[in-house]
């Protein structure tokens, strides 16, 4: 093959789609890598929309330069990370940019420089940094492009090199972390980046690959919003079988693979669909498998802003184009508050009707929907901080796999001093609110919650979307897992077994409450009934039961 000693900037911008084209088309196995079987937002998924926010900001330039193009891909990803692998890749592409920028063409100098400058940041942003994870993989990478830099200026040889030793670091990830091992599968954050550089060498080799992103971008780019898709489709599927939690997943994400702003409701033996498309086919054809379609209404968007197929239906698009361009007006000039900003003030991820009132009601400012099912990106919480008139907000991330990512919102951030609490869970999140008190001082206020979310315990019920080992226990596809703070607590086939053999693990002689909140598939009934069964197993202790309404977990329990 011909040697390249220097890449130019539309080639390294097609090497950069490819890649996140070949990340984005196996983000599915990806997320099969996950150590923990659990239906919620996985690492391949993560990785997937965080490179493709950067590589649609890389589509939007227009006669590009190496400076432009590096700005795109770190502000593109920076912005639309979601989840800790997430945010990790966009800090590598931060730190790999701030190199790239400088320079007018890439050679393997620059890269090799590039390369070491993304591992610096990305460990950099991480609190304590694990080996055997995407971080592992980067750093080897890195490694062995100072290595190759000393040997050849070919960039081809140079590529193929640096990728052969991340797919080795890769394969060495098991060994240095034993729940890997246990698993038997990599580090699929590791896997994910692999991904990114295999699909930009292949486009360097000059192999058929995708450099488009979704639709024609081009096509697009001077449309509104609201316009992206050529239909908005609603619908109800009325079911001609059983239908469970795990394929109402699955039909989301092969919904969201076919269009955007998707809106899945299941509610007994119907679901009702909403969803903005181009492959309109596709999506009646997928739907159809699963029962008969009723209440269809389908609205031509992008070529005839307020005609439908149908009068009726026209005056219904209208007011739902002009509502959305009021809120996408609002979003970006925001109005200048009419009241002087507050103290403190409060933005918190949550997601389910019941949890929702509750934050609410404790005098949270702002509530972003999402969580353990999907994670919110850098942007989702810095839009959300925005909005709040205060000059001090705290951010209650309520899961492990958002704070980095709030934390990123924070440091983008420039107007209000934000604090990310770092709640792990949506109990340790209303317990901090609880322990709030408006006349203390923005430090003994974090004092205080910082103190109180450490004394909560949380234990969630959900189910296994497949067989795996973990913590040496056999989980089987279909099994209810109990899951604590720290690992697996409890597994069965049987769901209040499992809840009740979550708590025995989580309670102690210190505790003294009990807070049970259900689901949204979980009936009020049966709830009562198994708070009640609490309170025999445990009659020492308080015990309350509350309608939480989140999806895919049947119960969050927090003892305290």
């Amino acid at each position: 093959m011909k040697e390249i000693n220097s890449v130019s900037v539309s080639q390294f911008a097609n090497a950069f789609l490819a890649g996140a084209n070949n990340l984005e088309s196996k983000k599915e196995w990806i997320n099969e890598l996950n150590v923990f079987p659990v239906p919620d937002g996985d690492t391949g998924t993560n990785m997937s929309m965080t490179i493709m926010s950067a590589a649609k900001a890389v589509t939007e330039l227009e006669d590009p330069t190496m400076k432009t193009l590096a700005k795109a891909i770190s502000s593109g990803s920076l912005r639309g990370a979601r989840g800790n692998s997430g945010v990790i890749l966009s800090q590598l592409f931060r730190g790999f940019s701030k190199v790239i920028g400088k320079s007018d063409e890439l050679t393997t100098d620059v890269l090799a420089e590039a390369m070491q400058s993304a591992v610096k940041t990305a460990y950099k942003a991480v609190m304590k940094p694990k080996e055997g994870t995407i971080l592992t993989v980067a750093r080897g990478a890195a490694d062995k492009a100072a290595e190759m830099v000393e040997v050849t200026d070919d960039i081809v040889y140079f590529a193929d090199e640096v990728i052969k030793e991340a797919e080795l670091t890769l394969s060495k990830t098991p060994d240095m972390l034993p729940v890997l091992k246990q698993a038997g599968v990599v580090d699929s954050g590791g896997q994910g980046l692999v991904c990114v550089l295999q699909g930009g060498y292949d486009y360097l080799i000059g192999k058929d690959v995708k450099l488009t992103i979704g639709e024609d971008e081009s096509a697009k780019k001077e449309e509104p919003d609201v316009v992206q898709y050529t239909y908005h489709c609603d619908y109800t599927i009325t079911l001609n079988g059983s239908f469970t939690n795990k394929k109402e997943q699955e039909l989301k994400s092969t919904l969201e693979a076919l269009g955007g702003r998707v809106r899945v409701n299941w509610d007994g033996s119907e679901i009702t669909i909403s969803i903005r498309t181009d492959e309109l086919g596709e999506v009646i054809s997928k739907s159809t498998e699963l029962g008969v379609l009723t209440n269809i209404d389908i609205k031509n968007i992008k070529t005839e802003y307020t005609k439908t197929v149908n009068a009726e239906s026209s005056k219904k698009a209208a007011s739902e184009i002009a509502d959305q361009t009021s809120s996408d007006t609002s979003d970006n000039t925001a109005e200048a508050p009419s009241e002087p900003a507050k103290e403190m003030g409060f933005v918190s991820v949550s997601i389910g009707e019941g949890l929702n009132s509750i934050f609410t009601e404790l005098g949270c400012d702002f509530i972003i929907e999402g969580g353990q099912t999907m994670n919110p990106s850098t942007d989702d919480v810095l839009s959300a901080i925005e909005k709040v008139n205060a000059k001090n907000v705290f951010v209650l991330p309520n899961n492990k796999n958002i704070i980095l990512a709030a934390n990123q919102a924070a440091s983008i951030c420039e107007d209000k001093n934000v604090i990310v609490l770092p709640t792990t869970t949506i109990p340790q999140g209303i317990t901090a609110l609880i322990n709030y008190i408006p006349d203390q001082s923005v430090e003994d206020n974090q004092s205080r919650m910082e103190e109180e979310i450490g004394n909560v315990k949380t234990g969630q019920v959900t189910y296994a979307v497949r067989d795996t080992v973990i913590d040496d226990k056999e989980i089987k596809e279909g099994d209810y897992m109990g899951i604590g703070d720290k690992g697996i607590l409890a597994v069965n086939k049987d769901m209040n077994k499992v809840f009740l053999d979550m708590l025995k693990e989580m309670v102690d002689d210190s505790s003294a409450i009990i807070t049970i909140y259900y689901g949204d598939e979980v009936k009020e009934k049966d709830a009562i009934a198994l708070g009640k069964q609490v309170e025999e197993d445990f009659d020492s202790l308080e015990v309350e039961v509350q309608p939480g309404g989140q999806p895919v977990y049947y119960y969050v329990a927090s003892v305290e």
